[in-house]
């Protein structure tokens, strides 16, 4: 072989080949192609290295490869550890559980673990609340100043027709989700044990007898009575409703459960509506209504006693419907200081909230008092 010849680096790649991939010794690569054995060595450990060095290479990537995927792993791991309260919620909180842990984990890992787009996250750094959340935030207080006016006793239907009168113009399904997220949720009134059956009262006949639904106003009342708890002892009240506008008309207030206590009542309500014909006053078998002085009272101001049958609160269901309203609203698990702070409360409920504001579904959805107002606005102008 002449000294200081060249080779082109294909012609080196195949000589190579000749020893690697079809199995021909170096010594005879060397002899045919007229070139020197170290020559061919040292062109062969430079492109694939001795097997020891090819090895040792192979194990090395290996390694770095594994604990590539050890790290991934790991942080994939840790992610779903901090992050797993978020894993089923919508994707604004999984924005903020990574915006709040990007020094920790990588954003790109964090989004895949989510099942998220970088994309999508970056764009809501720059806007974090959609316009509908942004909406929802607004209604949200006019929300809770309608739960919080009725006591907590509105559901999403009542305060979605507060809304609806405000000028608003959302559904009552928004209105629904809405109280849902927040735990907005309308209480419920105390489970009672019904009683079927009952006898008849012996002092007046049940001429109500369910006819809720008079045409007009002081055609007939339903009476009943019902206890405030207070650290003074028991506050007694009794009140009358008109059924035609279910308006509380008559209201009394004692430490004593007696015949004054419903005699008192009546009689506001006899001082407030002037009734001009006979009026039908529908109540309980209780001694208050069955004593002599409650019976003179109700037949010298033309009224006509009708009882429920003993035992049976459906014949007196609007008068129950009223009392549970109000102890949702005022009573449940409370206990005045005072029989005084009681009657503030019970003042405020009847008088400020339920006659002139309190919705109805018998009166297509609007408070007793405008309920009269549109039908005594009617009668005039016909």
């Amino acid at each position: 072989m002449s000294k200081g010849k060249r080779y082109t680096q294909q012609f080196k790649e195949e000589a190579v080949k000749q020893i690697v991939e079809r199995g021909y010794s170096v010594a005879e690569v060397a002899e045919r192609l007229g070139i020197c054995t170290k020559t061919l060595y040292h062109w062969k450990a430079s492109m694939h290295g001795s097997p020891q060095q090819i090895k040792s290479s192979d194990d090395q990537a290996e390694i770095i490869r594994l604990k590539v995927e050890l790290m991934r792993v790991t942080e994939e791991r840790d992610i779903l550890k901090k992050g797993r309260k978020v894993l089923c919620k919508p994707a604004r909180v999984k924005y903020s559980f990574i915006r709040d842990n990007q020094g920790e984990f990588s954003i790109k890992t964090m989004c895949r673990v989510f099942k998220l787009h970088r994309s999508g996250f970056y764009a809501w750094l720059q806007k974090p609340l959609s316009d509908r959340a942004v909406e929802d935030q607004r209604l949200l207080k006019l929300v809770k100043e309608s739960y919080m006016a009725s006591g907590g006793t509105y559901g999403s239907p009542w305060i979605h027709r507060d809304l609806r009168e405000a000028g608003e113009s959302c559904s009552v399904h928004r209105v629904a989700r809405i109280m849902r997220e927040n735990r907005l949720k309308a209480q419920i009134g105390y489970k009672r044990r019904y009683i079927k059956g009952g006898k008849p009262a012996k002092i007046a006949a049940n001429l109500l007898d369910r006819q809720f639904n008079p045409e007009h106003p002081n055609q007939a009342w339903v009476s009943d009575i019902t206890y405030v708890r207070t650290y003074e002892g028991f506050l007694y009240v009794a009140t009358v409703l008109d059924l035609f506008s279910r308006r509380i008309v008559g209201w009394s207030m004692d430490k004593h459960i007696d015949r004054h206590l419903v005699i008192n009542a009546l009689l506001m309500a006899i001082w407030q509506r002037q009734p001009k014909g006979e009026v039908l006053i529908h109540s309980d078998q209780g001694s208050q209504y069955a004593s002599s002085d409650y019976l003179a009272f109700v037949k010298e101001h033309n009224l006509i006693p009708s009882m429920s049958r003993r035992g049976n609160c459906h014949d007196n269901a609007v008068a129950e419907s009223f009392f549970a309203t109000f102890k949702k609203r005022v009573t449940k698990r409370k206990i005045y200081s005072t029989r005084d702070e009681a009657k503030t409360e019970i003042f405020n409920f009847i008088e400020m909230f339920y006659n002139p504001i309190k919705r109805h579904t018998h009166t297509g959805g609007v408070s007793p008092a405008k309920f009269e107002e549109a039908y005594f606005l009617e009668s005039t102008s016909v």
